[in-house]
């Protein structure tokens, strides 16, 4: 279809459009499902149930495509990066943007948790206190570095009505060094290598045109996600931990609309248009509370709206939805350190802030093995000698909280590769200036 045809169909028919009206129309039935009941046997159970299922299915659609997408995509990636050398300048100068970003987010997140003190601003009590059964450990950043297995599974059981049941789950940071050494080793096998690369872009092409398909579903995901979450969590725990919320929220919008914007602008490139480019993934990422769900979307806009090339885009953003966690593993932790330091009157001198920032800089690539910002808070707590129980106190309004972590995670993901490219003179300016109202998704799905 034609550009002209696009604009013909007008406001209506647009795909950023159809996601607002999505999100319009999940709130108001969430709502509508909290205020029926959501408990089995309440009137607004099927709701909530109906709910759930949408936003659940659209991110397993989505998070069933990464794994044939960063493994097709990094390999060739590889097969065209000729010089390896360059390669690597690339990959030291992602990871030093990564650390850079989120040395600033923790420092906002520190000097936040400072002045408006959380944990003495809040009504909780202690009894809500509650050590996670999920932590963090630095052992983990070597588990997520050394593949267990060629496909980057990982496979855990637990008990269900008395039966034990075993899930499959994949380690994005696994499958992207198996990529990268299938890759290399494709490109130095020479011409014997030839069949192989062409089979890996055909499947490429194949798992692309696939994505296309689940993207359209977009406003129908959206339905059920937010509408799952307004109906199931609700807004009544923010009265007990509101200075702690506000705290967060304050702290990823500086980021989101602060830091991020002014990093572009000292780059020569235009904020607005990278937000305008990058509109689908944050919002999808927003309403999923999932990164590793939203990676297919961030490597298109990042490729195809803000001119990133793709072989450089296939290997930073898969990197960056494992890695790249500012609001989950910079802003998150430092304030939720200090709230629970202030809760339980624990002092904490300069040496322990100091140890903020290293876990927050280095330590979200010690979670490669177990994501997460609950994860992230335990190594944060436990590295600075802080009650675990503390975990506890925030779990009620976590899930309002991670939908603006993953949001913010997502643009840091889509902006270090355009940072980078544009600094090493390889990101297309044509695109990214191009980039229009019109999410970039709009002009891809329907050529």
């Amino acid at each position: 279809m034609a550009q002209a045809d696009v604009k013909r169909r007008g406001l209506l028919g647009s795909f950023g459009f159809q996601v607002l009206a999505a999100m319009v129309i999940g709130l108001v039935l969430g709502l509508i499902a909290r205020h029926l009941g959501t408990e089995e046997g309440q009137q607004g159970y099927a709701l909530s149930e109906t709910l759930k299922l949408l936003g659940s299915t659209f991110v397993q659609l989505l998070r069933v495509l990464v794994p044939p997408l960063v493994f097709t995509a990094i390999v060739a990636s590889i097969a065209n990066l000729r010089e390896l050398q360059n390669a690597a300048a690339l990959v030291w100068r992602t990871l030093f943007w990564f650390a850079l970003t989120a040395l600033i987010a923790v420092f906002i997140g520190i000097a936040l948790g400072l002045i408006l003190q959380p944990g003495v601003n809040t009504s909780i009590t202690a009894a809500a206190a509650e050590a996670s059964r999920t932590q963090g450990s630095w052992l983990d950043f070597l588990k997520g570095l050394v593949p267990s297995n060629m496909l980057g599974l990982t496979a855990s059981s637990k008990m269900t009505d008395g039966a034990p049941v075993t899930t499959l789950s994949f380690n994005v940071l696994q499958i992207v060094i198996i990529s990268l050494v299938t890759g290399i080793a494709a490109l130095r096998s020479g011409a014997a290598a030839d069949p192989f690369l062409a089979f890996n872009a055909s499947a490429l092409a194949v798992v692309r045109k696939i994505l296309w398909w689940v993207i359209r579903l977009t406003p129908i995901g959206t339905i059920g996600l937010l509408g799952n979450a307004v109906g199931h969590y609700g807004w009544d725990a923010l009265a007990q931990l509101g200075a702690f919320a506000a705290a967060v929220y304050i702290g990823l919008g500086l980021v989101l609309f602060g830091v991020y914007p002014a990093l572009l602008a000292l780059n020569g490139l235009n904020p607005l248009k990278f937000y305008l480019a990058a509109w689908p993934a944050i919002q999808l990422g927003f309403v999923s509370r999932s990164s590793i769900g939203t990676l297919p979307v961030t490597q298109t806009v990042t490729e195809s709206g803000l001119g990133v090339p793709r072989a450089y885009a296939a290997f930073a953003v898969p990197l960056g939805a494992t890695t790249k966690m500012d609001g989950c593993a910079a802003i998150y932790p430092a304030i939720a350190a200090i709230f629970v330091a202030q809760f339980y009157g624990v002092p904490l001198v300069f040496t322990d802030y100091l140890l903020i920032v290293f876990v927050s800089v280095i330590g979200s690539a010690a979670t490669a093995g177990l994501t997460g910002a609950v994860v992230m808070l335990t190594l944060t707590l436990s590295t600075l000698g802080l009650p675990l129980e503390g975990v506890g106190l925030l779990l009620a309004i976590d899930p309002i909280l991670d939908m603006g972590r993953t949001a913010t995670n997502v643009a840091g993901q889509a902006l270090i590769p355009t940072l980078v490219a544009k600094r090493q003179g390889t990101l297309d300016q044509a695109v990214y200036d191009a980039a229009s109202v019109e999410p970039v998704i709009e002009d891809l799905t329907v050529r």
